[in-house]
């Protein structure tokens, strides 16, 4: 078995990658800034290197002896306008993260795009991995978040080319335990608390983290080099979603369509909040994405060449519910 790297392993994904690599018997090395908080994955046989994305020579440090490099690590806002941080830390971040992999003589990287880094569909089809970028063009869904994993995207594509050996994962809104936060888990949080006043019309796909995880040891094993591969689950109305979790949660489903215009003027108050220099709840482009239903992908070219196949939402759900309970988050 192989001595793999994670940047990121404390968010959802990094830390239940590392949980499916340990599973399947790799050691594994996470990096983190010195004053990251990792007590959530003390059950794993987790070796911690302290290296910020700031530092190539830290990274390059960390990388040394690894076999792969999964690169998770993410600053993650629902602002529109780019900041100082999400540029440093989506897109100068990964530059140094493809530096020092390839300072380290890493055999390969496996990148965490998103598939916010991917397109919106144009035609009643979903999304796949051949769609052109396309945020920029559909008014006003192009946040801060989609601009900077777009452009990390392209420059390990780029990097794929002739300087590394790379492949990209794009994983959809995904649900389980680990969510130390907690991040995508929170819709999962509010609606047991019965804090969601109501739903949307508004299409994602959604997927059990652990799926994603065990995706991404099938890209590195199995993905080619420079391609993309969409690891989603479900294309599902905000609706269904909703019903989903408040069935395993054991709590009546929000029962009200949010009126448009209302949502609209939430939307206006989280862009004059963000504007003001603070962090809005919900800003005028979240609103447009809880109505379209242009946010649909398949994940085919994954199942096709190395056999991803994501289960039922359910256990991801009810898991996520148990650790949640577990670690006093509900």
């Amino acid at each position: 078995m192989a001595r793999v790297a994670i940047t990121g392993a404390t968010g959802l994904l990094g830390g239940n990658l590392a949980a499916e690599l340990v599973a399947a018997g790799h050691q594994v090395v996470a990096t983190k800034r010195g004053s990251s908080q990792h007590a959530h994955l003390d059950d794993l046989p987790i070796e911690w290197r302290t290296a910020g994305l700031d530092s190539i020579a830290d990274l390059t440090r960390a990388f040394d002896g690894v076999a792969a490099v999964f690169h998770c690590a993410a600053a993650v806002s629902v602002k529109r306008e780019i900041t100082a941080e999400m540029e440093a830390t989506n897109v100068t971040g990964t530059e140094h993260v493809i530096a020092a992999a390839i300072a380290a003589k890493v055999p390969r990287l496996v990148h965490t795009s998103s598939v916010v880094g991917i397109g919106l569909a144009t035609t009643s089809a979903p999304c796949d991995e051949t769609a052109t970028w396309n945020f920029d063009a559909e008014a006003g869904l192009a946040d801060a978040y989609a601009i900077t994993k777009h452009r990390a995207e392209e420059l390990v594509t780029a990097a794929a080319r002739d300087r590394i050996d790379a492949v990209i994962v794009n994983p959809a809104f995904m649900f389980g335990p680990r969510d130390a936060r907690p991040s995508s888990g929170k819709l999962i949080v509010d609606l047991a608390r019965r804090r969601v006043p109501g739903w949307t019309d508004g299409y994602n796909n959604f997927v059990d983290v652990r799926d994603v995880a065990r995706g991404m040891i099938k890209a590195w094993e199995r993905g080619k080099r420079g391609e993309r591969y969409i690891l989603g689950g479900h294309d599902l109305t905000y609706r269904e979603v909703m019903q989903r979790i408040a069935k395993v949660a054991g709590v009546r489903p929000p029962r009200f369509r949010i009126p448009t215009p209302l949502a609209r003027v939430v939307g206006w108050w989280g862009d004059r909040v963000e504007a003001r220099g603070g962090e809005p709840v919900v800003n005028s482009t979240q609103i447009r994405y809880a109505y379209t239903d242009k946010f649909r992908f398949t994940h085919a070219k994954a199942t096709r060449e190395f056999d991803y196949r994501p289960g039922p939402l359910e256990p991801a759900i009810a898991d996520a519910l148990a650790w949640f309970r577990a670690h006093h988050l509900l």
